[in-house]
C-alpha cells in the first residue's frame, strides 16, 4: 500500500493540534509535527483532495503532497522515534532502544502506521489517568486500540481480561504484533467498528469527538455500575459537547486533564 505525505505550512503548535484532530477524522493515519509545518499521512486510495482543501481553506494554509512507499515510513520512523517516559510509571520504547529500567512498566511498541506511542498528548494523558485506576482482576475494553499500547498496559496492571477493537485492519495486525512482543496473554483483539456486548469494569476510548459522541451511549450500556470510562482524542473545545452527551447517558465527569489543546476525561457511570 502506498501513502501520501501531505506537508502543511503551519508553524503554530495549537493550530497543528487542531489540524491533527480534523484530519484524523478524515482517515489520516500518522502525523509528524515540525517547527514550521505538519506532515500528515494517508493511504493514497483514501485521499480526498476536495475535503482537504475545505479544511485548509478555513485557515488559508497551503500544502504539498508527495507519494511515498510504506517501507519509507518505517525507515523514517525508526530514525526519529525516541522513547517516551510517563512520570516514573511507564516507558514506551521500540525494540531497537536500550531497556528502560527506572519505571514500573516498560512497553515495547512498534507503531508502524498505527496511532499510540505515548508521544501524542492524548495517549500520554490516557497513560497518566490509567496510573490512578485499579485494574487488578478487572474486565477492560480498549475501543480504537491502534497499536494496542493501552490494552497492553491494562494487562500489565493486572486486568483479568482485555478486549481491544479497531476499525482499521492495519491497526489489528500491528496491535497483535505488539501484544506478542510484550508477552501478553489476556488480550483479545478484534476488527470491528461498533461496541461489543459485554460487562466491562473499565473502558478506554482514545479516539475522536465524533466517534465518542456517536458511541458514548453504547459504551455506557456495556459499563458495569460504578465502572470508569477514560476518554481522549478530544480538544479542549470539545468538552461541552461531550459533557452534554454524558449527562444524557447518566455518566458523570469526575476528572478533566489538559495537555496543550487536548483533554482527557475520567467518567463514571452513576449508580441508580
Amino acid at each position: 500500500m502506498n501513502y501520501l505525505q501531505i506537508t502543511i505550512a503551519a508553524a503554530d503548535g495549537a493550530q497543528q493540534e487542531i489540524l491533527i484532530a480534523l484530519l484524523g477524522e478524515m482517515g489520516y493515519e500518522g502525523f509528524e509535527q515540525q517547527d514550521e509545518s505538519l506532515r500528515a499521512y494517508i493511504p493514497e486510495d483514501q485521499f480526498d483532495a476536495e475535503g482537504l482543501d475545505a479544511v485548509l481553506a478555513l485557515q488559508e494554509l497551503p500544502y504539498v503532497s508527495e507519494r511515498i512507499e510504506e517501507k519509507n515510513w518505517n525507515e523514517e520512523w525508526e530514525k526519529n522515534f525516541q522513547p517516551v517516559v510517563v512520570d516514573g510509571f511507564c516507558a514506551i520504547r521500540a525494540h531497537f532502544h536500550a531497556p528502560i529500567t527506572e519505571v514500573e512498566h516498560e512497553l515495547v511498541i512498534t507503531p508502524k502506521m498505527s496511532f499510540g506511542t505515548g508521544h501524542h498528548a492524548t495517549t500520554y494523558m490516557m497513560i497518566q489517568a490509567m496510573q490512578g485506576l485499579d485494574f487488578r482482576g478487572k474486565s477492560v475494553f480498549d475501543f480504537g486500540t491502534g497499536t494496542g499500547v493501552l490494552a497492553i498496559l491494562a494487562e500489565k496492571l493486572g486486568a483479568r481480561e482485555v478486549m481491544a477493537t479497531d476499525i482499521d485492519p492495519w491497526s489489528i495486525e500491528n496491535s497483535l504484533e505488539n501484544v506478542a512482543t510484550n508477552q501478553c496473554h489476556r488480550i483479545r483483539v478484534q476488527q470491528m467498528d461498533t461496541v461489543p456486548q459485554g460487562a466491562f469494569d473499565i473502558i478506554l476510548a482514545n479516539i475522536n469527538k465524533h466517534v465518542i459522541l456517536a458511541q458514548l451511549s453504547a459504551l455506557g450500556q456495556q459499563l458495569k455500575e460504578g465502572g470508569v470510562i477514560l476518554l481522549s482524542g478530544l480538544l479542549d473545545s470539545d468538552f461541552e459537547d461531550i459533557e452534554n452527551e454524558a449527562v444524557v447517558n447518566n455518566i458523570s465527569i469526575s476528572v478533566r486533564m489538559t495537555k496543550g489543546s487536548w483533554i482527557c476525561l475520567k467518567t463514571e457511570k452513576r449508580t441508580k
